[in-house]
């Protein structure tokens, strides 16, 4: 199958809920039936191979299946599940087999499962409804063959479960937002971080770990490791399984509030990263504040974000986990988060005046899944050397417009890009003056500026996108009105003979 049919098919399956089941919850259903769909096949098709390979020893292909990537007993197979659609009782034994795939595979799966169930009433209804409900699902997913001996491709599962992922966001409007970041924008992330092999590379507000799997795929080889954080049981569920998905087994993947319990840890210290990625909440309220002040990996020692707004609360988190010397951090930030006061304001100082802040770039509008806010990018480097120098990118305008949504297009991400790289390898400034780099889109800003400016990062403080009003030309302007009545009164006319022609 190819990855058209497979997007086909899954969508359609969403069909059987859609409607009867809110958007932001059947997203949790149906990529657990394709993530246990996958396992089944991908186990079938090795038991195939190794009865071949060993002329039908039962106990050799035994022995051989128990080195997988993971087990599947015989009663949690989605053919297993399959078969016993018409039980009375079906989404008991849904719920069974997902937890004896978890039993079966504890150090990989444990916990996966635990935030849903197939057999909630108040999720499907009453018995009748919920087994004709979850009979339809079933019979759509029997559809698809996933054995990897008959796809065209190395990573069509995984993109499938990312093409679900960016639907259901689709759907699910506002709450979107907690579990997904869009393809166009986690690819320009992950090419402006530039990961390297070897590197470390954690998003520690990784949602369904999108972004995290671009900027891994831009490495180019598996040399790299993944580590992540999410907040939410049920979307850190769905990051496992996108992980294992992807190939990514060795990912960490921890569950747990990042602000307050930090999970990815060494010893008694954070754990330190080549490269640090995030689309964190925007502005989230009551993230924790009144526990900043006693946290024991002094984070916030720059100052304390306003409860009310906990987009420095993640800088602050991000900057102190990214390496010495080395590390680089790019999250994803509401405007308001480049010139509002207060806290925010002292925060933001600091972090230029210790030479961390390396790029603003502002994104278009409506980007977004769940508001219509534009969002910009900040880059921070802690190996930026003797540069001192800021740039700023206004790419607001570079977009194709959507019916929902607006799309970065690919030459909107390169040119972005193409503009970073190469502010990265100019010289730095070593005035007091900026520079152009380019008119209305990009600008070189020097720290004299910054403090000029008190430490304000708006960006058309910098970029000025200022158009001018074309003069009107009264004279030409009135000969052109003429000449268009002249051409009007021709026309009416010729419409006056057509009508006494025709007897009007």
């Amino acid at each position: 199958m190819d990855q058209t049919q497979i997007n086909g098919i899954v969508w359609k399956a969403c069909d059987s809920l859609r409607g009867k089941i809110d958007p932001s919850q059947y997203k949790d259903y149906v990529l657990t039936l394709l993530f246990v769909k996958y396992l089944s096949d991908v186990w079938k098709d090795k038991r195939a191979f190794y009865a071949d390979k060993y002329n039908n020893d039962a106990t050799r292909v035994e022995r051989a299946l128990r080195n997988e990537r993971f087990q599947l007993p015989d009663n949690c197979t989605f053919e297993y599940i399959y078969t016993n659609r018409n039980e009375s009782n079906l989404g008991e034994q849904i719920d069974i087999a997902l937890t004896g795939l978890e039993d079966a595979n504890r150090t990989k799966l444990a916990n996966v499962f635990r935030n849903i169930s197939f057999n909630s009433e108040a999720i499907f209804g009453q018995t009748k409804e919920r087994n004709t409900l979850l009979k339809n699902l079933l019979a759509d997913f029997s559809q698809l063959d996933l054995q990897p001996s008959h796809l065209e491709g190395n990573d069509v599962i995984g993109d499938a479960y990312e093409y679900l992922i960016s639907k259901f966001a689709g759907d699910a409007g506002k709450k979107a937002g907690e579990f997904y970041t869009p393809r166009e924008v986690s690819t320009l992330l992950a090419k402006l971080v530039d990961p390297q092999p070897g590197n470390r590379i954690c998003d520690p507000a990784c949602g369904s770990g999108s972004l995290l799997i671009k900027v891994a795929k831009e490495v180019g080889s598996n040399n790299f490791s993944l580590y992540g954080q999410e907040n939410n049981g049920s979307t850190w569920a769905l990051c496992r399984m996108n992980m294992f998905l992807h190939e990514l087994d060795q990912a960490n993947i921890e569950w747990g509030d990042t602000l307050n319990n930090p999970k990815l840890l060494e010893g008694d210290h954070l754990m330190k990263f080549h490269i640090v990625v995030a689309n964190p909440p925007f502005s989230l309220d009551k993230w924790g504040a009144e526990n900043a002040g006693i946290d024991q990996y002094n984070r916030f020692h720059r100052g304390v974000p306003p409860k009310s707004k906990g987009d420095y609360a993640f800088i602050s988190h991000m900057i102190e986990t990214a390496y010495e010397d080395m590390g680089k951090v790019g999250v994803i930030v509401p405007h308001g988060v480049l010139f509002r006061g207060s806290s925010e304001g002292v925060i933001r100082k600091q972090l230029i005046e210790e030479n961390y802040l390396d790029a603003v770039i502002g994104l278009p509008a409506n980007l977004f899944f769940g508001t219509g806010i534009p969002a910009a990018i900040l880059l921070f480097s802690k190996g930026r050397g003797k540069r001192r120098d800021v740039l700023f990118i206004d790419a607001s305008q570079g977009y194709e417009a959507g019916k929902n949504q607006n799309n970065l297009r690919q030459q909107d991400m390169d040119k972005i890009v193409s503009t970073y790289k190469t502010y990265k390898t100019t010289k730095p400034l070593t005035g007091d003056e900026g520079e152009i780099i380019e008119t209305k889109y990009a600008y070189r800003a020097t720290v004299k500026e910054l403090t000029d400016n008190d430490y304000n990062l708006n960006i058309p403080r910098y970029v000025d996108t200022f158009e001018e009003e074309t003069p009107v030309d009264i004279k030409a302007t009135q000969v052109e009105i003429n000449r268009l009545k002249g051409e009007l009164a021709g026309v009416e006319q010729q419409m006056s003979e057509y009508l006494k022609e025709l007897g009007f």
